[in-house]
């Protein structure tokens, strides 16, 4: 291992929930490093103890303790120790504690190396069925009522697919929520990835909401939404939307980007009216 001269932090990616998917390079990292910081010191101390891992000093850095703790993992980098960070599944900072430790890792001059490996994120959108070349990652969605809403009015607007985690006992009411926005959305949804009792459902949103409502649902879901039909607006409409937006000094480019994705219409479409404003009052584009 070359350590960098004032400490190196590896981001390791471990199982999320077959520990057949940890990688070489991740066991070899954590028996390395002078400590480990993780979520939860039981969970990763048995992760290590399959692997026959004793060494590393194990330090508990969880969502309640993130903050105080980074400045003191900060620090230890600082004096040239190694360390690892893990939270109990997949990849730390992905909808789980870690960001705060990165940086500030990176504030007092660290090396920060990610170890990649498994991702709930990542392996569903893999088995989705939907192209993800484009895709937007909502992570958990809001439990406050009104910042819900707007999320979930969010997700059903994009025209790309979108990816939300979910926990067992609000997974039902989210399918529900999205299935009553966009009932003939395709979707795929998935319960205990990689673990014994994984499951996936793949239909419409009112199909998939049907069966997961009436189905005990233990473990975490991954939410995939197929990307929304393109529903063509009408050029009058287009250019209403562009001259509103240019009017209010956005550039053709900004202007055309929102437009094309509110209205669903190709972005050159939108672009193509904006220049034609544009040059019917002589402006040149911001």
């Amino acid at each position: 291992m070359d350590a960098a001269v004032r400490g190196t932090l590896y981001v390791v990616a471990t199982p999320i929930g077959n520990l057949e998917d940890a990688t070489r390079r991740a066991v070899r990292v954590l028996g390395e490093v002078d400590w480990i910081a993780c979520e939860d010191t039981r969970h990763t101390r048995k992760l290590l103890a399959h692997f026959g891992i004793r060494r590393p000093k194990v330090i508990s850095c969880f969502a309640g303790n993130e903050a105080r703790r980074a400045e003191s993992l900060a620090a230890r980098l600082g004096r040239g120790e190694t360390g690892a960070l893990v939270t109990d599944a997949g990849t730390p900072g992905i909808s789980d504690p870690g960001a705060r430790v990165v940086r500030a890792a990176l504030d007092v001059g660290a090396r920060v190396i990610p170890v990649p490996g498994p991702s709930a994120l990542t392996a569903a959108l893999s088995a989705s069925g939907f192209s993800a070349d484009r895709f937007r990652f909502l992570g958990f969605l809001p439990p406050r009522a009104g910042a819900r809403a707007e999320a979930l009015a969010d997700a059903v607007a994009s025209m790309d697919p979108v990816v939300i985690f979910e926990s067992p006992r609000r997974a039902a009411d989210t399918l529900a929520a999205l299935a009553a926005r966009a009932p003939d959305r395709p979707c795929a949804v998935f319960r205990e990835i990689t673990k014994v009792y994984e499951d996936a459902r793949r239909g419409t949103l009112a199909e998939v909401a049907g069966a997961v409502s009436s189905a005990a649902s233990p473990g975490e879901f991954v939410i995939v939404l197929g990307p929304a039909a393109r529903i063509a607006a009408g050029e009058e409409e287009v250019a209403a939307e562009m001259a509103e937006r240019i009017g209010r000094g956005q550039s053709t480019s900004d202007a055309a980007r929102e437009v094309a994705r509110r209205l669903r219409v190709p972005r050159a479409q939108a672009y193509r009216a904006g220049l034609a404003l544009r040059g019917c009052r002589g402006q040149r584009d911001g």
